[in-house]
């Protein structure tokens, strides 16, 4: 089959044609998967920009009523525009806040979707505060932090959640490869400063750590790891990493990027250690890993610069070190980039299709109520897929292409 689909027409935004062009694992899963979605009502939290417009055309053309909100910090404009244009209900803008998010979630909510598509788990969180919601089949959810948010409350969902990040195949491509490059082009973007040579400190060396650590290994940087799960430790010294405690590495470091997804990680303690001139990148989904009231406790002045999305803000604190901040620690590859590439989130929004549709047969693929993985015979037909679509020639016109399963 054509490995090339279209852009849905009805979209009319140049970044989002591209998008598609490289994602024929999803545009697949829409011919073979997407009369799953006929007259459903699907409520989604996802980050706004091309490729999920790409994942939300592709549901709206299969006969389903989409409701979605981005994260905060993260949306783009011209993509949300673009799909206002084409008549989905999309809710907020890039500059809300922590509240105006809740109210957004809140909107995506009164829309009573049959599935939910959510990102970091406050989509979920606002059905289980509700006493629940008629009618809901089940949900996805995209991210690790999510996925530890919900198995982390006392009162679990009485439906399927499938948790995308729990799948191994996206842990690999997505996280490890597509987060990596990703985060770093994000920082160079911000920030216009030199890789190689530099001293980097990663907080957190899972999936998406790993790949920040190993790209900025391979530009040159010099690069520190700390985490405190010895066998992830080990690992990040055996790939040629420096492993230590944080607040030994701080004081050497130059560049942090932290990739916990955990709250207040870089505490008061830390933030006594940081090295005069520090940049911090936030690389979870939640910029919560620098302890802010500490930070501004601190401070004697804070000095802003920079455009929309590459915003640094230079913390001068009373023993004159000055520390740097960017984008308020959001997703740096979100924020001053265009997230993940195109092909892993290829992968990731294929998933989440694939589970989305299993979730309206949910005897048939066995889900039970609550948080679980990828069902993995999903995560191994789509690596099959993946394989296949890379391991072939390209055609006469230069593109690869990937025969029908």
């Amino acid at each position: 089959m054509s490995s090339l689909p279209a852009a849905p027409r009805s979209v009319d935004h140049d970044d989002t044609r591209w998008a598609a062009r490289h994602m024929p694992l999803l545009a697949h899963t829409m011919r073979t998967h997407g009369a799953a979605f006929a007259g459903r009502r699907i409520g989604i939290c996802l980050h706004i920009e091309p490729k999920t417009a790409v994942l939300v055309s592709h549901l709206v053309q299969a006969g389903a009523q989409v409701t979605l909100t981005g994260s905060p910090g993260t949306t783009q404009e011209e993509t949300a525009d673009a799909l206002r244009a084409a008549g989905v209900d999309v809710v907020g803008h890039r500059s809300d806040d922590l509240e105006q998010h809740r109210r957004n979630i809140a909107t995506v909510l009164d829309s009573r979707p049959d599935l939910i598509l959510d990102n970091g788990g406050d989509l979920i969180e606002g059905v289980l505060a509700r006493g629940g919601m008629p009618g809901l089949i089940g949900a996805t959810e995209e991210t690790t932090t999510g996925g530890l948010r919900i198995r982390s409350w006392e009162t679990q969902p009485d439906f399927p959640v499938i948790v995308i990040n729990d799948s191994r195949l996206k842990l690999l491509v997505e996280n490890e490869y597509g987060v990596g490059q990703s985060v770093v082009q994000g920082f160079m973007n911000a920030t216009n400063l030199m890789i190689p040579g530099s001293r980097a400190t990663v907080v957190g060396y899972g999936p998406c750590g790993q790949g920040v650590a190993d790209t900025l290994a391979h530009l040159g940087a010099r690069v520190a790891v700390a985490d405190t799960d010895p066998y992830r430790a080990l690992e990040a010294l055996m790939a040629g990493h420096q492993v230590g405690d944080l607040r030994d590495l701080l004081p050497r470091t130059q560049l942090l990027f932290l990739a916990t997804g955990r709250p207040g990680v870089i505490g008061a303690a830390e933030l006594d250690v940081l090295a005069d001139g520090t940049v911090i990148a936030g690389v979870g989904h939640m910029p919560w890993e620098v302890d802010s009231e500490a930070l501004a406790a601190r401070a004697v002045s804070v000095e802003r610069s920079g455009s929309s999305g590459q915003e640094r803000e230079v913390y001068r604190l009373a023993d004159d070190r000055e520390i740097i901040v960017l984008a308020g620690t959001k997703m740096i590859n979100l924020t001053a980039a265009k997230g993940n590439p195109i092909q892993a989130m290829d992968l990731g929004l294929t998933l989440q299709a694939r589970s989305l549709a299993a979730l309206t047969d949910r005897v048939g693929n066995a889900l039970t109520a609550g948080a679980q993985p990828v069902p993995a015979t999903i995560d191994r037909q789509v690596a099959s897929g993946l394989v296949e679509l890379l391991s072939v020639e390209p055609d006469r016109a230069g593109r690869p292409g990937m025969s029908a399963r």
